[in-house]
């Protein structure tokens, strides 16, 4: 059985798109299946394992969900410090802006902050001034407000490797199509299943690894001793995400009908939420046995996915009122 998971996590994209979107935004949970975000696992440069597909970016990401739910914006990125708070402190005037990504050890109202570390974060800006910048930062931190000199060196994100240009950001949202996050799911399933499936067409780190791939290699290296610098993000994020984005999956195929896809995203959801006894206590036998557990899983979920995907495609439209008569 899959239950739900109800409460906090790193979910800033997803959250911040929703807020940006307003009342007529589905919930997170959906927006983050719609980014493509649980269909894999990918080990990037050889170095980097996260629960995501190979490839994939929350650049990528974000752009397909807005797309998916029948929603345009405005993108902008670069330029000079001074022109991107022009641009920022304009566009807050018009609504909400999506901001990101940032770099989070930057952010001087997150305890612990003053170091760039690579951890990338988005936030939804509000009002800019002269002096400061104000924010809902979906960590926890609604009206957080910060000095632009800080916003800025934050939004510069140096160290997210992702990144093309600083200063990203998404504003002017408008409707093109209404979209039900029912529409907007079923839309999805055959990217999901190219996620999967293990994409060619994205640039990525030479050595990086996808999918089962990925989870054997990862084994290995906890094995052979895991970086402590892997362990403490794995620690504070990267289980926590994986096992909750594979959760709402699973939700999300359920409501579809899929409900063999649905049970195993919901095992792999339990796998990977398993991991994060061992990965603290540092019982790494059980940490290696685990992902490796969870390798054989994505070509089990390409496969029932792929499955529900033909049975949908040969159903054919339901009949017309006129077909009925």
């Amino acid at each position: 059985m899959s239950v739900t998971y109800v409460g906090s996590g790193p979910y800033c994209y997803a959250n911040s798109l929703a807020m940006a979107l307003g009342d007529k935004a589905p919930p997170p949970a959906v927006i983050e299946v719609l980014t493509g975000s649980p269909y894999g696992m990918q080990l990037i440069g050889g170095r980097l394992p996260l629960f995501d597909p190979f490839g994939w970016d929350p650049e990528i990401g974000l752009d397909t969900a807005i797309d998916l739910l029948g929603w345009e914006c405005e993108h902008v990125d670069g330029g000079t410090a001074a022109a991107a708070l022009d641009r920022l402190r304009r566009a807050c005037r018009n609504g909400p802006v999506l901001a990101g990504p940032l770099e989070l050890g930057l952010l001087p109202y997150q305890p612990g902050s003053g170091k760039a570390v690579g951890a990338d974060h988005y936030v939804v800006a509000l009002e800019v001034d002269d002096d400061t910048v104000l924010v809902h930062d979906p960590e926890g931190y609604p009206y957080a407000t910060l000095r632009v000199g800080a916003f800025v060196e934050a939004w510069r994100a140096e160290l997210i490797t992702y990144l093309k240009r600083p200063f990203r950001m998404r504003h002017g949202f408008t409707r093109r199509e209404p979209v039900t996050p029912e529409q907007a799911l079923r839309r999805s399933l055959p990217a999901g299943a190219a996620w999967l499936a293990g994409r060619t067409d994205l640039e990525v780190s030479p050595g990086t690894l996808g999918q089962a791939e990925a989870a054997e290699r990862t084994a290995r290296m906890v094995e052979e001793g895991l970086d402590p610098e892997i362990r403490m993000l794995w620690q504070a994020f990267a289980v926590r995400v994986g096992a909750r984005r594979l959760n709402d999956l699973a939700a999300c195929l359920s409501s579809l009908g899929l409900d063999a896809g649905a049970a195993v995203a919901a095992e792999q959801a339990r796998i990977v939420g398993g991991l994060q006894g061992p990965l603290v206590s540092g019982d790494d036998p059980a940490l290696a046995a685990g992902l490796r557990r969870l390798a054989p899983t994505y070509e089990r979920l390409h496969a029932a996915l792929n499955v529900g995907l033909n049975v949908g495609l040969n159903a054919g439209p339901p009949p017309s009122s006129e077909d009925a008569g």
